[in-house]
């Protein structure tokens, strides 16, 4: 899947566009990813736009609270990526509400790719679908060049 994910960023990502299920499907087969992992692709990505909030507690994207992590979070995101996050958080990139929906969606992918990885790619996602990628220049710099310097 997180392959699927960076071919889909790499080739619609500049464009602004959406693609229907139907035609990334078509796209993805024709590119030689499996039916398998097209569908568990497309099936996260529309989990991802339809995600609902309400499960959290309204006044968390207000908080200004430090987060702390269970020993299973740990054990998913590592030092770097919890670090990373926490660098999203402090610049203002993500609210407590929207790093809690990026941990969530972390903890569910059940990938073998490293968690800093991982995270580049699911907030880079989340903010397109949103239509929260207002400087798509800093936004690549930001997540796609050597992030050792976000260790915290």
């Amino acid at each position: 899947m997180f392959d699927i994910l960076v071919y889909l960023f790499e080739n619609y990502f500049d464009s602004g566009s959406h693609p229907d299920s139907a035609t990334l499907t078509r796209k993805l087969t024709l590119a030689g990813f499996d039916n398998d992992e097209i569908t568990q692709a497309l099936d996260w990505l529309s989990e991802l736009a339809q995600l609902e909030t309400d499960s959290y507690p309204a006044t968390l994207a207000q908080n200004h609270s430090f987060r702390c992590y269970a020993s299973f979070e740990m054990e998913k995101i590592d030092a770097e990526g919890r670090g990373f996050i926490m660098f999203l958080e402090q610049t203002g990139i993500l609210n407590p509400l929207q790093r809690e929906v990026l941990i969530d969606q972390v903890l569910a992918m059940d990938e073998n790719t490293p968690s800093l990885e991982k995270i580049k790619l699911i907030v880079l996602t989340q903010l397109w679908i949103k239509n929260q990628l207002t400087d798509q220049t800093i936004m690549e710099k930001l997540l796609l060049e050597n992030d050792s310097y976000y260790l915290h």
